[in-house]
């Protein structure tokens, strides 16, 4: 059997490493980038860092003593898996900057031709391409006439220079509070435009010891008690996301409040700052100095609407003109992109864009009926944003695993999901996610055109549970 994995990574890093354990040596990664990291190598704003603690954003199998913080920087992380990828000579196994633009089945075998025209053809397809990597830019008028320097957050721009300069931020979500608390004591000034406030839990982030990587390096098996520990810590917060009316739900709630109404002195500025929607039903953002930057004498929060950009700066609906000499689109991306723009075709040629014509969908997240031996990992409607993405893809490859081993032994040649088993899982889901902190009345890029979470909305627990073994009424085979 031979293999195609379309992306390099964390998710692409973890499967040729568990193909190879397998035994499955004959397979290729394609990369659109130039290196190993997936966002961590996309992403290299100011501030840049990972909201899960170190020792639990590591591979289970790789446990890495040498974290310098709680909460480590995202150069760090990049050099985590470039790391474990080199100790695993997945280097020669990878084309990069070659981006797979079309793949199709063809006499159950998938066909697939990249951007610079090379072609390959594998029995099994793994979809490890990522969540949140096509940049989604704001829609507002003359950005194309600013005369300073214009960027996504994505795609910084590190020629240039921030010493003195004039800054503005179009956006509140996660980035755009890192960067704020990263530049602000460098930058002139700050302008930080705002549409909707975010809830903040407070963070520390202690840098780990000398005396503590001595410890982890000298006793490995503390790193693996350590991962254990922060899992089943990290699932009360899980947990209380998907239940609105959990103690836990409650709790966040109240340790966001008492962090904005103990961290901002000015009642006006504090109140800008309060969002009118509970705790967790947006992505929860923490973060150890937001409140104190965006305090300091040469921050600014705008909350008046933007109504263009022109050549000097920012008009807000007020008339005003906010002069700035870098802006910053911290938008977000789109999250229900997944392997597009490239072209997917499945049986008697149905293409990706019309089995998602309404919007995507899979079963389990890893599985798309009518796309046999084309497997996803963070596919649809999976536990993004609210669990460790390193765990859930292990747990999914586990799952996948064991679909490609009935494809070894022969008992098939080809395995997907069927649509009635997809159908009940949604139906299920969806219910389900009638009762998660994400519809409490807010608009986050977890909805789908429905109103409804596109995420996994039961407890860890049950993702674990499900990831054990493939259930066979699920599947066709043939």
């Amino acid at each position: 059997m031979n293999f195609a994995i379309i992306g390099a990574g964390m998710a692409g890093i973890l499967s040729a490493i568990k193909l190879t354990e397998a035994g499955l040596t004959d397979f290729t990664i394609y990369e659109k980038g130039e290196g190993f990291g997936g966002t961590w190598r996309e992403n290299t704003y100011p501030g840049l860092a990972c909201d899960v603690p170190s020792h639990l954003y590591s591979y289970s199998f790789a446990p890495n003593a040498e974290w310098s913080h709680q909460f480590s920087p995202g150069p760090e992380i990049k050099g985590y898996f470039e790391r474990v990828a080199h100790d695993h000579h997945l280097d020669e196994r990878v084309r990069f900057g070659d981006e797979v633009i079309r793949c199709e089945l063809v006499d159950g075998r998938w066909h697939l031709e990249t951007a610079s025209g090379h072609r390959d053809e594998v029995d099994v397809v793994i979809g490890a391409t990522g969540v949140l990597h096509h940049p989604r830019f704001p829609d507002i008028e003359g950005l194309d006439e600013f005369e300073g320097a214009a960027f996504h957050s994505s795609r910084w721009d590190h020629d240039v220079p921030l010493d003195g300069a004039r800054v503005g931020i179009i956006g509140t979500g996660s980035t755009a509070v890192q960067i704020v608390g990263a530049v602000v004591d460098q930058v002139a000034h700050l302008s930080l435009f705002q549409r909707t406030p975010q809830w903040i839990l407070p963070q520390t982030n202690p840098a780990i010891t000398d005396d503590e990587k001595a410890e982890f390096r000298d006793h490995p098996e503390r790193l693996t008690e350590l991962h254990e520990s922060l899992s089943k810590a990290f699932g009360v917060f899980a947990n209380a996301v998907v239940d609105a009316e959990s103690p836990e739900a409650h709790w966040i709630g109240v340790m966001c409040t008492q962090n904005l109404e103990e961290s901002v002195s000015d009642p006006e500025l504090r109140e800008r700052l309060r969002p009118d929607y509970r705790a967790a039903c947006k992505r929860l953002i923490i973060s150890p100095n937001f409140y104190e930057a965006i305090q300091a004498p040469n921050a600014e929060l705008v909350t008046e609407a933007i109504e263009c950009v022109v050549p000097e700066g920012v008009r807000t609906k007020d008339g005003r003109v906010h002069e700035l000499d870098v802006l910053v689109l911290a938008t977000g991306f789109y999250a229900d992109a997944f392997m597009r723009p490239m072209q997917l075709v499945g049986r008697d040629g149905q293409t990706l864009d019309e089995a998602w014509s309404e919007r995507p969908n899979a079963y389990l997240s890893i599985s798309i009926p009518g796309f046999p031996n084309f497997f996803m990992l963070n596919g649809p409607n999976g536990p993004v944003g609210n669990f460790s993405l390193i765990e859930v893809a292990e747990l999914q490859f586990g799952y996948i695993m064991a679909l490609i081993e009935q494809l070894r032994s022969g008992e098939c040649r080809e395995v997907c999901a069927t649509k009635s088993a997809m159908d009940a899982f949604e139906a299920s889901r969806v219910e389900a996610a009638k009762k998660t902190v994400w519809v409490t009345g807010c608009r986050s890029w977890y909805l789908d055109d429905r109103g409804i979470p596109a995420v996994w909305p039961w407890p860890f627990d049950r993702f674990r549970a499900e990831m054990g073994a493939p259930r066979p009424e699920a599947f066709e085979y043939r």
